[in-house]
C-alpha cells in the first residue's frame, strides 16, 4: 500500500543529498512532490524527469531559503499547482564552521546560516501551516549538533540547529489544535557528496558513534517518510536522532 497516496509534499533543499533522498522516498510512497533548489538546476531537473517518468507529479522551484519572500512564494506555488499542501519537510541547511577568534570576520556567513537554518524553518512552517488541515505533517532536518556540539568551531552551527529543535517543540503546541504534527530529525554523520566518508574528519566521526559507520541518506529518508505517514499521527514535538549512537 502506498502510505502517502493523494498527499502533496514540499521539501526545501531537495535537489541533492538528504533532501533529494527524501523527495524520492515520498514520491515512491505516492505523494506528489515539490522541492526547492538554489543552484543545482541540472540535478533538480533530473529528479523531476525521474519522478515524472514514474508517473509522479513533481515540481522543482528555484528559491533561496535565505529569502523570506522566496519561501513564501514557493509555498504559494505548490498550493497553486497542486491545490493543497499536506507535508512540509525543512531540509535546506548550511554549515559554517569558524573559531571564536574569527567570528567578527565571518559575521556575514554566520548571519546567512541563521537565515537558512533558523529563520527559513520558522517562515516555512508559518506559511505552510495556513494551508494544512487535520493530518498535516511538518518535519525539519536538524543535527545532533543541536543537542551536543562535541568539538570546537561548531558553536554557531550547533546553536542554529538547537533553535530549529526549539521551534519544533513550540510549533507542536501552536499547531496541535489543527491536528498538525511537528517533529525534527537530527542526523549524525551521513554520507553525502558534501560529507564524504573518505576523509580524516570522517574517520573521527566514525569512531564517535556506536555503529562505527556513516549513515545513508536512504535511512534518513525512511525515518522522514514514517513521520510523514498515517502511523505517526500521535507523534509531535519530538526529536528523532539518527546518528548511529553518537549521542548515546
Amino acid at each position: 500500500m502506498l502510505t502517502l497516496k493523494g498527499k502533496v509534499a514540499l521539501v526545501t533543499g531537495g535537489s541533492r543529498g538528504i533532501g533529494a533522498a527524501i523527495v524520492k522516498k515520498l514520491a515512491d510512497e505516492g505523494a506528489s512532490v515539490a522541492f526547492t533548489f538554489i543552484s543545482s538546476s541540472e540535478k533538480a531537473e533530473a529528479i523531476v524527469q525521474e519522478l515524472t517518468g514514474k508517473g509522479t507529479k513533481a515540481l522543482a522551484i528555484k528559491a533561496d531559503s535565505g529569502s523570506k519572500n522566496d519561501i513564501e512564494n514557493a509555498v504559494a506555488e505548490v498550493v497553486s499547482k497542486f491545490g493543497t499542501l499536506d507535508i512540509l519537510v525543512n531540509s535546506a541547511g548550511i554549515i559554517v564552521m569558524g573559531s571564536i577568534e574569527n567570528a567578527d570576520q565571518m559575521a556575514d556567513q554566520f548571519d546567512r546560516q541563521i537565515d537558512i537554518n533558523v529563520r527559513a524553518v520558522a517562515t516555512a512552517i508559518r506559511t505552510a501551516s495556513r494551508y494544512m488541515g487535520e493530518g498535516g505533517r511538518i518535519i525539519t532536518i536538524g543535527s545532533v549538533a543541536g543537542t551536543r556540539v562535541g568539538t570546537a568551531t561548531m558553536t554557531d552551527y550547533g546553536a542554529s540547529k538547537a533553535a530549529a529543535a526549539a521551534y519544533t517543540r513550540g510549533y507542536a503546541w501552536d499547531l496541535g489544535s489543527k491536528g498538525i504534527t511537528v517533529n525534527i530529525v537530527q542526523p549524525g554523520p551521513i554520507a553525502t557528496d558534501m560529507n564524504p566518508e573518505e576523509t580524516e574528519l570522517a574517520d573521527f566521526l566514525r569512531q564517535k558513534n556506536a555503529l562505527k559507520r556513516f549513515g545513508t541518506v536512504h535511512e534518513v529518508a525512511a525515518l522522514v517518510n514514517f513521520l510523514a505517514g498515517p502511523d505517526a499521527g500521535f507523534i509531535t514535538g519530538a526529536t528523532f536522532d539518527i546518528d548511529g549512537g553518537s549521542l548515546a
